[in-house]
């Protein structure tokens, strides 16, 4: 399963990596793409994990990026 996110106010494109690199090491967390320049991340995960999942998504970007807005779409 996959959700989609959309980014407010992401910094930089190396903000981005580091971001796209952090969730893709969350327990659980299949994919994880982060496109700077249309400011969405794109996680996979399985259905069953997937409510637990996007909490552990959502506190690493408040903890990378505290400005971000981050919301689903």
């Amino acid at each position: 399963m996959k959700k989609k996110f959309k980014l407010n106010e992401i910094d930089c494109a190396n903000c981005a990596l580091k971001l796209e690199e952090s969730i893709k090491e969350i327990s659980g967390v299949k994919d994880a793409k982060v496109n700077y320049m249309m400011q969405k991340l794109t996680v996979e995960a399985d259905e069953a994990d997937m409510d637990g999942v996007v909490e552990k998504v959502l506190a690493a970007c408040r903890r990378l990026e505290p400005d971000m807005e981050v919301t689903a779409i």
